[in-house]
């Protein structure tokens, strides 16, 4: 708990019952609410001990010292540039440093979306503590959160508070697949590379040396990052590029093929298909039916209704 007279430069807001018991009713904010928010600076003897865990979520970022966080029966430190994500009704408890008391922005959250955008923070290991990548987009984003709620409790202080915690939970769920920084940069490397030599078909092997790992290790952390293989993720970026061409062009679709890397049409097709559904030329002509040519005008609003007068 924090001291009776609290943090000196402390920030700390609570929805009434009655507010929280509505809003998780009607609206967006039955998707998510956030319920309590806080900013506790230099916060010597911060303890919550919670053997039964709470009926909300918590997230909290460190901006300064360090903690610890105990949850799922170990002890996890928590030092400046962390988040923490504890979900609802699992026992938890966490405290500030003695020596290196910590500085955290916090909230709690309920509401529809909350209990699958705090698995997706916590990530498969279930691992409270993630080291931020972004860690001042992180922390901007829970002071908008208090900053909302300082504001008052209108609906419109309301949704502002939920979108800038569903972002920061998506964040920290980003960068947990992102992986640590140093080697995901590696990857980034391969990942620009291929983006920009679509044709050249490189081998997995040649973009392991490239981002100067092993064949394995980079195959294991790329398909960690991206979420999916090397090659089906050159696939789709083939078929990105492709759909482009077919919508912006007027190149035959063998060519097509060709530009983002297929030297066989008929292969190029089934890779289309198995991607988009459709054949390139199906896709080509049903999107010149939806949608006007690049450089030409849209026609005048009703004129396919209205008949011009004489």
């Amino acid at each position: 708990m924090a001291p009776l007279d609290g943090f000196p430069g402390q920030r700390f807001r609570v929805l009434p019952a009655p507010l929280t018991a509505h809003a998780l009713r009607t609206g967006l904010t039955s998707r998510l609410l956030v319920t309590d928010v806080g900013y506790f600076p230099r916060a010597r003897g911060h303890l919550m001990t919670r053997p039964g865990g709470t009926s909300t979520s918590i997230v909290i970022v460190c901006q300064d010292g360090a903690g610890q966080v105990w949850f799922g029966g170990r002890t996890y430190r928590v030092n400046a540039g962390d988040a923490v994500v504890i979900p609802k009704n699992e026992p938890h408890r966490y405290s500030s440093d003695d020596e290196h008391p910590w500085t955290i922005g916090w909230f709690h959250a309920d509401g529809l979306d909350v209990p699958e955008l705090t698995q997706a923070a916590l990530g498969p290991g279930r691992v409270p503590v993630a080291p931020l990548r972004d860690a001042y987009t992180a922390w901007n984003l829970v002071d908008r959160v208090i900053a909302a709620l300082e504001r008052d409790e209108t609906e419109a202080s309301l949704l502002a508070a939920a979108g800038a915690a569903w972002n920061l939970f998506a964040q920290i769920a980003s960068e947990r697949r992102l992986g640590p920084a140093g080697t995901t940069e590696r990857v980034h490397i391969a990942q620009d590379y291929l983006r920009k030599n679509l044709a050249d078909a490189p081998s997995v092997s040649e973009l392991a040396r490239l981002a100067g790992l092993s064949t394995s290790h980079f195959a294991s952390v790329f398909r960690r990052s991206a979420g999916m293989g090397v090659l089906e993720y050159i696939k789709r970026l083939r078929n990105s590029r492709a759909r482009e061409l077919l919508v912006a062009t007027d190149l035959p679709i063998a060519e097509v093929g060709r530009s983002v890397g297929y030297s066989d049409p008929f292969y190029f097709s089934r890779q289309f298909h198995s991607i988009n559904g459709t054949s390139p030329s199906d896709f080509r002509a049903h999107y010149r039916q939806q949608e006007p040519r690049p450089g030409t005008s849209d026609p005048e609003p009703g004129a396919d209704r209205i008949p011009r007068s004489g």
